[in-house]
């Protein structure tokens, strides 16, 4: 069913607000057209405007004339043309700015090096959420710390506004679902080049995001588990539970997946850590528990669980025939859609009692 003018104008203005003038000039000319709108421009936006732990009241609605002088005032930008704002956070000399030219086109990113690079290094792509950009999710996750405590070069690529309006990875798209194509290629080919640029063993290469950034990494895990050893799935979503943007929606509400997921690209398997707040209301904690299902029925893996921190954090360890870690599920009560244990400073985090990047680095590396 198609919105109202009224529903219309109230979203426009309200991505207004956002600074997302793109966004709501999109949705208008949309409305116009007589398309139907079923989520944001661009793709599904699974964040809220703020941390999760209410219920977000809809934005009020306001005169026609008023969003269009709103959208006079501000000049229209084109996604493509949107210039990258540098960081308020100074990370140092370490911190560099690059780009890699990728099968699916150029991917611009920042990557950390740590201080002592003469010892076993590890690599750990990380990607961030819808609506957040590299910087601020190296502010927030505080992952360049670890890098220099464990000895790892840490990988933020950006998703530009070009591939989707608000920023997100586009887990729910069929083109980026496969391998050997679309952001899927480009995320394993970054990789793959830095792995050996920087000397790192295939055993030693990880990737971790939230939410987006976890579905997509969720992503990686099913198509490329050759080149990534394990992965962090921090609120994300099972691989192809959603395969547009209608089902996206639903499968972040937690109905179940649109269509079973396809088996791995190759033999070897990528192991999982998935870490999942109970509060969450923008991704629903089905789907990290739907993770470890998949993957205890692939695997065919022991389960194991245990309760630390006096009930608040719970944890399920799924083992292989040897005894070794292939999964482990950390649920958090009152947890919501945010990176455990982040900085403040960083958006989207939230002290909760469990350090999310500290607990995944030490599963990347079998600590």
């Amino acid at each position: 069913m198609k919105h109202s003018v009224l529903d219309v104008m109230g979203e426009a203005l309200n991505l207004v607000r956002q600074s997302d003038v793109a966004g709501a000039t999109s949705l208008i000319r949309s409305a116009l057209a007589g398309e139907k709108a079923s989520g944001r421009p661009g793709g599904p936006n699974p964040w809220p405007e703020r941390p999760s732990g209410g219920v977000l009241a809809p934005p009020p609605r306001r005169p026609l004339g008023e969003v269009l002088r709103a959208l006079r005032e501000r000049p229209v930008m084109r996604p493509d043309a949107e210039p990258e704002r540098e960081p308020a956070h100074d990370f140092g000399e370490r911190f560099l700015k690059r780009v890699y030219r990728g099968p699916a086109g150029p991917l611009s990113y920042r990557l950390y090096l740590p201080a002592d690079r003469g010892r076993d290094l590890a690599l750990v792509l990380m990607l961030h959420g819808c609506t957040q950009n590299p910087e601020d999710f190296a502010l927030g996750t505080q992952m360049n710390g670890l890098a220099d405590e464990f000895g790892l070069i840490v990988a933020y690529p950006r998703q530009p506004r070009r591939a989707n309006a608000s920023g997100c990875w586009n887990w729910f798209d069929p083109r980026h679902q496969r391998r050997g194509s679309g952001e899927p290629a480009n995320l394993a080919g970054l990789a793959q080049a830095l792995a050996k640029e920087f000397g790192v063993g295939p055993e030693r290469v990880f990737a971790a995001g939230l939410s987006a950034g976890g579905a997509m990494a969720e992503v990686l895990a099913a198509t490329y588990p050759d080149v990534f050893a394990a992965v962090g799935v921090h609120s994300g979503l099972p691989y192809r539970s959603a395969v547009d943007v209608p089902s996206a929606f639903a499968a972040m509400k937690g109905a179940a997946a649109h269509e079973p997921a396809q088996p791995a690209a190759s033999d070897r398997n990528c192991r999982k850590i998935v870490i999942h707040g109970l509060a969450d209301q923008t991704v629903h904690p089905v789907n990290g528990e739907r993770i470890l299902d998949q993957a205890e029925r692939e695997g065919r893996l022991t389960r194991i669980e245990s309760q630390t921190g006096a009930g608040r954090i719970s944890r399920t360890v799924l083992e292989d025939a040897d005894g070794r870690r292939s999964v482990e599920h950390w649920q958090v009560e009152g947890g919501g859609h945010a990176w455990f244990g982040g900085d403040p400073r960083g958006s989207y985090t939230q002290a909760i009692g469990l350090d999310a990047s500290r607990v995944m680095v030490r599963f990347f590396l079998g600590q």
